[in-house]
């Protein structure tokens, strides 16, 4: 019995030594010229494609006549909803929504209890 701990033990202390060395510092890997080059760092690819110029941001300007105005007058609050409106607008543009999430139950006024 005693055999089989010493045993035991003798492999997790080989065990334990093998996890605790140091990383080996990188080295050229011999490459016999096919395939992928392993010495080259990996760079992805880029595809380049034509952008349309950036139109301009509508509530730049609103923003602008925004900070003209007394805050909280009238006017201020109609130039407020007109930038909030355009950010819902852009917003709604981007957001996408799936479709079996806003399918519409058979019974919607239907209230209870979930068993």
């Amino acid at each position: 019995m005693i055999r089989y701990v010493f045993i035991l033990l003798t492999l997790c202390t080989a065990l334990i030594a093998c996890a605790g060395a140091p990383a080996q510092e990188r080295r050229p890997i011999a490459w016999d010229g096919l395939g992928k080059d392993p010495n080259r760092p990996h760079v992805a690819k880029r595809r380049v494609t034509e952008r349309a110029p950036a139109a301009s941001d509508p509530n730049q300007e609103r923003e602008r006549v925004l900070g003209t105005l007394r805050p909280y007058s009238e006017a201020w609050w109609a130039v407020h909803d007109e930038i909030q409106a355009e950010n819902d607008r852009q917003l709604g543009s981007k957001l996408v929504i799936c479709p079996r999430c806003v399918e519409p139950s058979p019974r919607e006024d239907v209230t209870g209890s979930i068993r």
